[in-house]
C-alpha cells in the first residue's frame, strides 16, 4: 500500500471510527485496512488509534494528523483535477455545507439544477445548524446567515434574511395584531429553539429593545414551530425565508415589521478565491445569480 493510499485509508477509518467502515469507504477489505493503518504507525512511530472491541478513537496525535492528512489529499486531488483540466472545466465532487432549512428549501433544488447543467460534477450538501470549519472538514462552499468574521476566506453576499414573528390570519383575527412588542405578552407563543432558544426577544434595528416571552410551547424544530403556526395556535419567531411561501400564499402573516432588528446577511463563503477549481467557481456563478433573484431574500 503506497503512503497516498495509507492516508486514504486512516481518513476513511477516522471518519466512520471503524475499520470495517473505513474498509467500505475506501474498497478494501477490514484486513487490509487494518494492515494500511498499522503499518502507517509503525512508520510515523506514534499511534494514531486507540482501539476497543467496540470503537476506534483517533489519539491526540491521530487529530492533529487527520487534519494534515485531509489537507495534503486535497492538494493532490486539485494537482490532479488541474492536469484533467478542472481549473477550466468543472469537473469533480463539489462539497457544499449549509443549515438545514436553507438547505432544503433553496440550496438542494439550486445544486441539482447545477448538477444538470454541469454532467461531470458531483454533489455533496452537508446541512447541519452548526459553523463547520470549512478548510479542516474539506468542504468547497458554505453558505453563511450573519456577519462573517474576518477569515481568509472568499466570501459572496447573494441576499439577506429578517427574524420575523408571524402568526396564522385565523389566529390574528381571533386574538388581534400585536402593535408593540410588549404586547406579545398577551399572545400565545411557541419557540423554536434553534432560533429563539432564549426567552427575551429583541427588536429595533440596535436590538436594545428587549421583551421577555413565556412560551407555551418550545420545539427543538424550526419546522414544527412552522406547522404549529400555521394551524393558528399561536406566534412563532423564525427566519423570513423559513416560511417564504406561507407568506406569499398568505398562509401565514408576519407582524410588528417596524420593529424588526437589522437583516441578516447572506454570503456564499468558499475557500481558494480567484485561483477556485472551475466547479467552485461556476457554482458560485450559478448560486449567486438564483439566490439574488429570489424575493424573500432580497
Amino acid at each position: 500500500m503506497d503512503r497516498l493510499q495509507s492516508l486514504e485509508v486512516f481518513i476513511a477509518v477516522a471518519e466512520a471510527e471503524s475499520f470495517a467502515g473505513g474498509a467500505r469507504t475506501v474498497g478494501l477489505s477490514a484486513p487490509s485496512a487494518t494492515r494500511g493503518v498499522n503499518a502507517l504507525e509503525a512508520r510515523l512511530g506514534a499511534r494514531l488509534f486507540s482501539r476497543t472491541t467496540r470503537r476506534v478513537r483517533l489519539t491526540e496525535v491521530g487529530r492533529a494528523y487527520l487534519e494534515d492528512a485531509r489537507h495534503i489529499l486535497a492538494q493532490v486531488q486539485a494537482a490532479d483535477d488541474a492536469a484533467a483540466g478542472a481549473a477550466t472545466n468543472p469537473v469533480g465532487k463539489l462539497r457544499i455545507t449549509c443549515s438545514n432549512e436553507f438547505g432544503r428549501i433553496y440550496v438542494t433544488p439550486i445544486l441539482t439544477d447545477f448538477l444538470d447543467s454541469y454532467p461531470d460534477v458531483t454533489g455533496d450538501v452537508l446541512m447541519v445548524d452548526r459553523i463547520v470549519n470549512m478548510v479542516e472538514e474539506g468542504f468547497d462552499v458554505a453558505v453563511r446567515i450573519g456577519p462573517l468574521p474576518s477569515s481568509g476566506l472568499s466570501a459572496v453576499r447573494v441576499g439577506r434574511v429578517r427574524r420575523i414573528v408571524c402568526g396564522a390570519p385565523h389566529y390574528l383575527k381571533r386574538h388581534g395584531i400585536p402593535q408593540t412588542p410588549s404586547e406579545l405578552a398577551t399572545h400565545q407563543i411557541v419557540s423554536a429553539a434553534p432560533v429563539s432558544p432564549v426567552s427575551e426577544w429583541r427588536f429595533g434595528r440596535d436590538m436594545q429593545d428587549v421583551v421577555r416571552v413565556a412560551p407555551r410551547l418550545t420545539v427543538s424544530s424550526v419546522a414544527a414551530a412552522i406547522a404549529v403556526a400555521r394551524r393558528g395556535w399561536g406566534l412563532a419567531r423564525v427566519l423570513s425565508y423559513q416560511v417564504g411561501p406561507d407568506l406569499e400564499e398568505g398562509v401565514l402573516q408576519s407582524v410588528l415589521e417596524q420593529f424588526e432588528p437589522e437583516p441578516l446577511p447572506i454570503h456564499l463563503v468558499h475557500v481558494e478565491g480567484r485561483r477556485a477549481p472551475a466547479k467552485v467557481r461556476a457554482f458560485i456563478d450559478f448560486a449567486k445569480n438564483r439566490l439574488r433573484g429570489i424575493a424573500i431574500l432580497n
